[in-house]
């Protein structure tokens, strides 16, 4: 019910922002080659400045705010931040690659307040492209399967240079097995550029599909199109009711456009959030950043977008060139 009620209240005004990404370590202790969101040397983020912007996306009216990096569970006190979130109200949610995962340490996450958790695992053994590998992490899934009372999603992949796509399918059954529910993405490659999948990867991703349809994850049917190579015909609402802080405290508008707006967070206004609303981005039709699709379909009945945004024309292909954060 308390969930259900923080998506009414998403739903009901597109004034404030539904979900934010906040970053409150950029250090990762994995480099997949694919990723761009990492380094291995940054400092986490001080405890006061994170809780500081939190407070910020709940005084804006943010339902749902998610830790990412990097690796969230590197920060030291990532249980006092979880804890800051729920005192203010929103859901708590987490990305971690399970790495650090113990039964010590998802029980302080129980405490603390956990609302949802995601796991990416990438292949079944480790290769050169990700050693997020279920061979690696499958005692860690059982570990929350039995100690976690959080919900746990697991998001499987095809593409960006993933070797077997089959990869996907035994990690997407092992997630159901175990209890959890499980989704499949679509990524780029270790470049940033963004391309259609093979006949074989298109495969394993509509299989997959079928396992989603279990649960809430069928939602994300915008990456039928992308699977074929095709444009989304949506409304991106990133910078408004997405939004995704970086360590700096900037904000920007999803993970893969990091510098627009570039706004500082402290000084972001509902006049700033009407703006970004209404503001049209062309990378929004090859766009994969789930997050940001689940979040427009609350809007995508209102309000044509009628300005502009910062971000320079994309190629007319399905081929979108991404910043690196290196």
């Amino acid at each position: 019910m308390r969930e259900f009620r923080l998506i009414a209240h998403g739903a009901l005004s597109t004034r404030h922002p539904i979900m934010a990404h906040i970053i409150p370590i950029r250090r990762c202790n994995l480099s997949c080659t694919y990723c761009n969101e990492y380094d291995d040397v940054s400092a986490p983020v001080p405890t006061d400045v994170v809780i500081r912007r939190i407070n910020k996306l709940a005084d804006l009216g943010t339902s749902i705010i998610t830790l990412s990096g990097g690796e969230p569970m590197l920060h030291p006190d990532l249980d006092d931040i979880i804890a800051a979130m729920r005192h203010r109200g929103v859901l708590a949610c987490m990305i971690t690659n399970g790495y650090l995962l113990m039964p010590d340490r998802i029980e302080k996450l129980n405490q603390a307040g956990l609302d949802h958790m995601q796991i990416s695992i990438d292949n079944v053994m480790p290769d050169d492209v990700s050693k997020k590998s279920l061979k690696v992490l499958d005692k860690k899934l059982q570990m929350l399967a039995e100690y976690a009372d959080f919900h746990v999603n697991i998001n499987s992949v095809v593409g960006g240079g993933i070797h077997n796509p089959n990869d996907a399918l035994v990690v997407g059954r092992r997630a159901l097995e175990l209890g959890f529910s499980a989704t499949v993405g679509i990524i780029h490659d270790g470049d940033g550029q963004l391309r259609p999948l093979g006949d074989r990867e298109r495969a394993v991703y509509h299989e997959m599909k079928a396992l989603e349809n279990r649960n809430f994850a069928q939602l994300n049917y915008f990456q039928d199109a992308i699977a074929q190579g095709k444009p989304n015909d949506w409304r991106c609402r990133a910078g408004a009711r997405y939004m995704y802080i970086c360590e700096d405290g900037l904000v920007h508008y999803c993970s893969q456009q990091r510098g627009y707006p570039g706004t500082p967070l402290e000084q972001y206004t509902r006049q700033d959030i009407r703006r970004e609303y209404l503001s049209e981005k062309p990378c929004a039709p090859y766009c994969t950043v789930s997050c940001v699709h689940y979040v427009s379909y609350f809007d995508f009945f209102r309000s044509p977008q009628t300005l502009k945004s910062g971000i320079p024309d994309q190629p007319a292909q399905p081929l979108v060139k991404i910043q690196s954060a290196k």
